[in-house]
């Protein structure tokens, strides 16, 4: 019983980072390259109307402890039949696609914003010239209002006509 209960778990932690892990993506980005297969299977076995494996890895495990099965899924079971809600009816069914897919929409379209806004432009002056082409010598710069402003190391006229100093 005990291991049935190991898995329980496991799929409610999977149950909630397929609901959670586009959110979690802002603060951990590579975390999407874990969420993203995960939440498409899991939407894949939910909208093939097939059983969850976790699911059934579980309720084998029940029978073999002895223990009784329960009808109408993980969620039927653990979620929604306490709350006395039919998992199978249709508001059930819209109300979980609805939350699962509008919690990932919300988090990778902002997850996709902010790489967007943080990406580097797609072409740099560098990249825009022919290859094999090497700049000549050093940049020249235009000097702006600062150019009468004296540079570093320069002695100032009142420095080099002060007496004493030659």
């Amino acid at each position: 019983m005990l291991l049935a209960n190991a898995v329980a778990v496991l799929h409610a932690a999977v149950v909630l980072f397929m609901l959670t892990g586009a959110l979690l993506a802002l603060r951990w980005p590579r975390l999407a390259l874990v969420h993203a297969p995960v939440a498409l299977a899991v939407l894949a076995v939910n909208l093939a109307g097939a059983p969850c494996p976790l699911t059934t890895v579980e309720l084998a495990l029940r029978e073999q402890a002895g223990a009784p099965p329960y009808d109408g899924g993980f969620l039927g079971h653990f979620l929604f039949g306490p709350l006395g809600l039919d998992v199978r009816s249709v508001a059930v069914q819209v109300g979980m696609y609805s939350v699962a897919l509008g919690l990932n929409a919300v988090g990778y379209a902002l997850l996709l914003r902010r790489v967007r806004r943080t990406a580097p432009p797609a072409t740099t002056r560098r990249s825009a010239r022919a290859p094999g082409r090497r700049r000549r010598g050093p940049r020249r710069r235009t000097r702006g209002p600062r150019a009468a402003a004296p540079r570093a190391g320069r002695r100032s006229a009142s420095r080099t006509s002060a007496p004493g100093r030659r």
